[in-house]
């Protein structure tokens, strides 16, 4: 619950500015000092000179293989790009920027706010529809950097933005995320011009080569279904990955300590000397816990580490109580999933994770000192795939199969004979690796799908048929005829 807070000013460093050199119809090359990671905020081994792909045909991906030269990419911003225009909406506390011209569509804004951002409709900013917190976080968490706040008719730098160490993230089948104040020059070193209001602080790039915008994306890979290969998509998810990783439990810890710790008189005093980087320290916890990488025992010392900041903190019910229920409203406010698979882990953990650590500070403990960190699964069978949901309505009619068998002459077609085989709640519990209604998906992993067919295991409340199997093995032998 609680951590060192003896150690300050880690998130509050200036850093040096670091350069990304976008080339003329080639890749981007990063100066050394640029972290990147994975979606899931997982470090990606590179070595240098790295060179990132932007032309979407790599066949290493995230990194270049000059693809590009073969392609005959060309990196001009195209005549059909939404305009740059920067709109200026006023609210009862705030001021909000908006620029459609720099947008990525990555949905941050209007899936988590959507009493401020209001998808298809104008105004599309409403700033007087929520608090001034929530405006401020929703304006941080634009990966784009499109949106800006200001309590007057200027956008705020310190509101806008967050100082953070240098960091590119490749995300999931979409564009790379720069964070950290990184410049963006041309291969003479001039810096790259951006939209007017863009942050220049944080800043989505084209990754699939498509975008209207380059260097900057526009959403494009949508689009285009653009998509990063899948190594082992039928391998059961780790609550860290289904989390959405490292940067999903960071922005839900922030939400927490800023938004439900400062006022409240039970929990407040016990974080009242929390260090600037407790939140980052609580999601490594988290992370490592949920079946990531070992960020916090890297980082921040492991097990005794954790146990020895409880060590008479004498945390009572009452705020341990307290201290569950917010963490878990965090995860509604931070847009983590919602399914009844995850949050029945989820909560099991904050409740078991969260009495140890009652019994840890009382004034007579003496936990043992070395026990490792504590790895979390899904609960019991509770797993994203172990049940048909109820969400439809009518359950039974939303997972039943129709299935047109072909006679054996036919061709067998995807979209009329295999997409139906599989049934939304099949399609839902992989979608977190690859799409099951998608042709192209599912002909890449056709054999991985088949011998899981065979051997019983896929889908998980019980085996198909055997005619369904031998209709698939005979679409995925053949190729695909549609």
């Amino acid at each position: 619950m609680t951590d060192d807070n003896s150690v300050r000013g880690a998130s509050d460093k200036q850093h040096q500015r670091k350069r990304i050199v976008v080339r003329r119809n080639g890749p981007y090359e990063p100066e050394p000092g640029i972290a990147i990671v994975d979606h899931l905020g997982v470090p990606i081994a590179a070595e240098a000179p790295v060179r990132l792909c932007r032309c979407g045909q790599s066949q290493t991906k995230p990194f270049c293989d000059d693809s590009h030269v073969a392609r005959g990419f060309a990196d001009g911003k195209d005549s059909r790009r939404v305009p740059d225009k920067l709109d200026v909406y006023a609210g009862q506390q705030a001021y909000v920027f908006d620029n459609r011209g720099t947008c990525a569509h990555s949905g941050f804004c209007t899936d988590r706010l959507n009493s401020v951002f209001h998808l298809g409709e104008e105004p599309f900013v409403a700033p007087s529809g929520a608090r001034l917190d929530d405006l401020v976080n929703a304006v941080r968490r634009c990966p784009s950097g499109a949106l800006g706040i200001g309590i007057g008719p200027e956008r705020n730098t310190d509101l806008s933005d967050v100082s953070r160490p240098p960091q590119i993230e490749v995300s999931k089948d979409g564009p790379y995320r720069v964070t950290g104040d990184v410049v963006l020059v041309d291969e003479d070193g001039a810096p790259i011009a951006q939209n007017a209001g863009a942050s220049q602080e944080h800043v989505s790039l084209c990754r699939c080569g498509s975008s209207l915008n380059k260097p900057f994306c526009s959403g494009m890979h949508c689009n285009v279904g653009f998509r990063d290969p899948v190594t082992d998509p039928l391998r059961e998810p780790t609550l860290f990955e289904w989390a959405g990783g490292y940067p999903a439990l960071l922005d839900m810890t922030r939400i927490f300590y800023s938004r439900y710790v400062p006022e409240d008189p039970l929990l407040g005093p016990l974080f009242a000397e929390m260090s600037p980087d407790h939140p980052e320290r609580v999601a490594a916890w988290l992370s490592e816990v949920f079946g990531g990488p070992r960020f916090y025992t890297e980082r921040y010392g492991g097990y005794r580490r954790m146990v020895s900041q409880h060590i008479g903190k004498e945390i009572r019910p009452g705020q341990r109580a307290l201290w569950a229920t917010y963490m878990v409203q965090s995860t509604d406010d931070a847009g983590l999933p919602s399914d009844p698979e995850f949050r029945a882990a989820f909560v099991a953990y904050i409740e078991w994770g969260s009495r140890i650590a009652v019994e840890n500070s009382g004034p007579d403990a003496k936990p043992p000192p070395n026990m490792p960190v504590p790895r979390w699964w899904w609960v019991c069978n509770a797993t994203p795939a172990a049940r048909p949901s109820a969400g439809a309505g009518n359950a039974q009619a939303a997972n039943e199969v129709s299935v047109a068998l072909p006679s054996p002459d036919e061709a067998v077609q995807f979209e009329r004979h295999i997409r139906p085989l599989f049934r939304p709640m099949d399609r839902n519990s992989m979608l977190f690796a690859f799409d099951l209604w998608k042709e192209e998906d599912v002909a890449r992993h056709g054999r991985q799908i088949l011998a899981r067919l065979e051997a019983g295991t896929m889908p998980c409340d019980g085996a198909w048929p055997t005619e369904r199997i031998a209709l698939f093995a005979r679409w995925a032998n053949a190729g695909s005829n549609s």
